[in-house]
């Protein structure tokens, strides 16, 4: 079972060479590692040449934002499965991707989700687990954390892939489109995938909470699933419950 792996990057010289590390470190044999770089003004670029045993296959180009590159990497791949590994994120040991296969090889579905460990100056601060989670539980603002989903391949074939009309939420309205609108198959797989540092795109303060609301409420409506946008709007406070009930 070929897994793919995409990482997308723009001027992340301070961080991607830790993310190609990590995948160089991983025993597990039949990796396919694509990098998307957003043509970068740094040394991104000369990093990324730096591992050719590692990365199967890189562009350097501008693009339209974040999830354009992811759909370039996922145009590029032909594992079996794809996974996205961020610029500035590892995976959690050397042994994450044969995990991942295993379990999928045992396990004949569509897509797994797992856990990540948030870290914030090199202490680990939350463990974000999809044990507890649900497709019903998109409609409460909860999704799986985005870096341990691993999809099969064919589905960006058949359902699409990240649309690029969202700022910070293609990967919120992927998510309910496969697992709510067209019910893929899925497991948990209990696998801590990545670890990666706070503080990305959707998680930014006042101002990113109010735009992924509003475009979490967009991908129900695009999608014609009923939900309830008060719930939506106040999935801090669903959180914190669930947190509290761990």
């Amino acid at each position: 079972m070929k897994i793919s792996i995409i990482t997308v990057c723009y001027n992340s010289a301070a961080t991607v060479e830790d993310t190609i590390r990590s995948v160089a470190s991983q025993t597990y044999g039949d990796i396919e590692y694509i990098v998307v770089d957003g043509n970068s003004h740094d040394a991104t670029v000369d990093i990324i040449k730096k591992y050719p045993d590692t990365v199967s296959h890189w562009i350097s180009e501008p693009d339209k934002g974040l999830y354009d590159a992811m759909n370039k990497g996922i145009a590029m791949a032909t594992g079996d499965y794809v996974g996205i590994l961020n610029s500035d994120d590892t995976f959690h040991e050397t042994k994450t991707i044969e995990k991942i296969a295993a379990f999928l090889q045992s396990n004949h579905v569509d897509a797994c989700t797992g856990d990540i460990l948030q870290h914030r100056n090199g202490k680990t601060i939350r463990r974000y687990s999809s044990k507890r989670w649900n497709p019903e539980k998109l409609k409460i603002g909860f999704m799986p954390p985005h870096p341990a989903v691993f999809f099969k391949r064919k589905l960006f074939d058949d359902l699409g892939v990240y649309i690029l009309g969202y700022k910070i939420a293609a990967d919120y309205e992927l998510i309910i489109r496969y697992f709510l609108k067209h019910n893929i198959t899925w497991k948990y797989s209990g696998v801590i995938t990545t670890s990666m540092a706070t503080g990305g795109a959707s998680s930014s303060g006042i101002s990113s909470y109010r735009t992924i609301t509003s475009e979490v409420g967009k991908a129900f409506n695009g999608n014609q699933i009923d939900f309830s946008p008060f719930k939506v709007k106040y999935r801090i406070v669903w959180k914190l419950i669930g947190f509290l009930q761990k």
